[in-house]
């Protein structure tokens, strides 16, 4: 018996890696698949696994899964990337949720394990990753965040035995162009918040929040057990702390230097 859950997936151009994800899913009574456009074929593989696929011009990740959501035909929804498998021990801590009938907590998070350079990492930044993705709807929803969106709400959050597998099979240039786009959106969502890092304080957090990074997950939480896929991740994440601030002092000055324009216009 399928469980009375809606599983809910954003695309864009991933059949690739679409069909195990989809595969993992069949104990959910109901895929909603949310499509920004796809070329490649995704739409056919979605609905030849019996998702119901919505088309939906893109609206940033939080908003985009969001829409979603709200798709769905059942209250309790799953919130699974398209390169993401839920593991055998994850659905099974799943239907034990369930097999009582409707579930007391409202929020479930559990681990999400990350596969980086051919390699599960296991410590450091890469795990537990923890990701709250099984939820009731009128208890919880998606943050309006642009990018590094995540579920808001104000219940007790349960954690679920069982990793959610994240099996990305993007290119190391994909990945660090990822990763320049990510922080450029959350430099101009930081400023269009009001974030205003003068030239020290910038200094400071370009310098600090890198080390403090490094000495938590690398070091802490012993993130070089995963040996090079480990050091090389850290490293990544580091330089991406940096640029985030330097990103964001930029675009500042722009912004101030845009505005004096229009003041003297």
């Amino acid at each position: 018996m399928r469980l009375p859950i809606s599983a809910v997936i954003i695309t864009l151009n991933c059949v690739k890696m679409l069909g195990e994800t989809l595969a993992s899913l069949s104990f959910v009574d109901e895929i909603v698949v949310v499509d920004s456009g796809s070329t490649d074929g995704t739409i056919e593989l979605a609905q030849q696994y019996g998702a119901r696929v919505v088309q939906q011009s893109w609206l940033g990740f939080g908003p985009q899964k969001q829409f979603g959501v709200m798709q769905a035909k059942h209250d309790w929804v799953l919130c699974v990337d398209s390169d993401e498998r839920v593991s055998a021990e994850l659905q099974h801590a799943m239907q034990k949720v369930f097999e009582r009938g409707v579930p007391t907590t409202q929020a479930y998070r559990f681990a999400r394990c990350n596969r980086f350079m051919g390699r599960y990492l296991r410590h450091g930044e890469g795990y537990p990753d923890w990701s709250l993705r099984l939820f009731h709807r009128r208890h919880a929803r998606w943050s309006d965040d642009a990018v590094h969106e995540k579920v808001l709400t104000d219940v007790a959050v349960q954690t679920l035995a069982g990793d959610l597998l994240h099996d990305s099979a993007e290119t190391m240039s994909r990945y660090l162009a990822k990763q320049d786009r990510y922080t450029t959106l959350a430099a101009q969502t930081a400023v269009a918040a009001g974030r205003r890092p003068g030239l020290l304080t910038t200094a400071l957090r370009a310098a600090l929040s890198p080390l403090v990074r490094f000495i938590k997950f690398y070091v802490v939480r012993r993130g070089f057990l995963d040996g090079v896929p480990g050091l090389v991740h850290i490293g990544i994440g580091c330089y991406t702390a940096y640029a985030k601030y330097v990103k964001m002092y930029r675009l500042s000055r722009q912004r101030d230097g845009n505005v004096r324009q229009e003041t003297h216009k």
